[in-house]
């Protein structure tokens, strides 16, 4: 298995407002960026948005080490309550709805294509990569401004 290295970030101005997102993928000596935005959206739809598409683009089962300083995306697939929350049909173990149930739908599938191992970093701190994920997102946030 080819082994990616994959950084994201979502940004939102406003929390429903104009939103971004961003990813940084690095393989060997390859390094590719992408992002993409929406006008009115969350700043967890745009968090799982990132991890998605950075994923989607991997045209092959790669062994992925995947960087983010969203706990809600981290802790939700590392610790497993996304498969709990689809398992009781997109409800939380406190009974309220899961939100962006599409979103971990897609995702969810994703990850089992890959072989993921997840790392939580500090956002807006001193991480290069996950700086250069909140810049291309919060760019992408300011089109919708």
């Amino acid at each position: 298995m080819k082994a990616v290295t994959v950084y994201t970030d979502g940004a939102c101005s406003g929390n429903p407002g104009p939103g971004g997102w961003g990813a940084v993928l690095l393989y060997g000596s390859h390094r590719k960026e992408i992002s993409g935005g929406a006008p009115a959206t969350t700043n967890n739809r745009m968090e799982l948005t990132a991890v998605i598409e950075a994923l989607k683009l991997l045209k092959e089962p790669c062994q992925v080490a995947l960087y983010s300083d969203s706990k809600y995306v981290i802790d939700a697939l590392e610790k497993g309550w996304a498969w709990g929350w689809k398992r009781r049909g997109w409800v939380k173990s406190d009974k309220k709805p899961a939100l962006n149930p599409d979103l971990w739908e897609e995702l969810l599938r994703l990850t089992q294509t890959h072989k993921l191992e997840y790392h939580w970093v500090k956002g807006h701190a001193s991480n290069p990569l996950n700086n250069r994920c909140d810049e291309l997102a919060v760019a992408e946030s300011q089109k919708y401004k």
